[in-house]
């Protein structure tokens, strides 16, 4: 796997470089994963009837944790975009095993458990380069398909990663047990 690779510049915006994370490194991304939790929280404030919220610290200490323990297994991926020296984005590629059903799928399908892009470089082609390095990298790991998940409500999100290949597959729903209402 390469440690490090630069794309074109796109239209006058510097290009990027992508620089591959071990677990030492995982807290480089405490400020784009708030960025993001805040993003999650102001295009879903439909759930919080149901889904107890939690603050930005709260949020990046389980997220933290989450990334460790991802990063322990050896397929998986944690990417960063940089840009002039300053990381712009990062993705997080978990591999598991594909249950067989009605699709081939192959047997092992990889999982971008977090793709986030800092929000004064959206649209400069830091998600479609993330996207573009971790389809080369799970390739070459024989891995046929690449899923991850959008909020239903994130229509700028859906419309882009349709741009990028993606298609709708299952819809995940969500209800609270035993009541109605994040504080019961």
């Amino acid at each position: 796997m390469e440690t490090s690779l630069a794309t074109k510049p796109r239209g006058g915006v510097p290009a990027l470089r992508f620089r591959y994370l071990s677990p030492a490194d995982v807290d480089e991304l405490a400020d784009l994963w708030a960025a993001l939790h805040e993003r999650h929280r102001s295009t879903a404030p439909h759930l919080e009837d149901i889904i107890t919220r939690v603050n930005a610290d709260e949020s990046w200490r389980r997220r933290r944790a989450q990334y460790l323990a991802w990063l322990n297994e050896p397929e998986t991926l944690a990417l960063v975009a940089e840009r002039g020296g300053e990381s712009v984005g990062y993705a997080m590629v978990t591999v598991r095993d594909n249950q067989q059903g009605s699709w081939d799928r192959g047997s092992r399908v990889a999982v971008v458990q977090t793709l986030a892009v800092h929000p004064d470089h959206t649209a400069t082609g830091v998600g479609s380069g993330l996207l573009d390095e971790l389809r080369r990298q799970v390739g070459a790991m024989g891995i046929l398909d690449l899923e991850l998940t959008a909020l239903a409500t994130s229509s700028e999100d859906i419309r882009f990663f349709e741009q990028e290949g993606f298609r709708p597959f299952v819809t995940t729903m969500v209800s609270r047990i035993g009541g109605f209402g994040g504080h019961d």
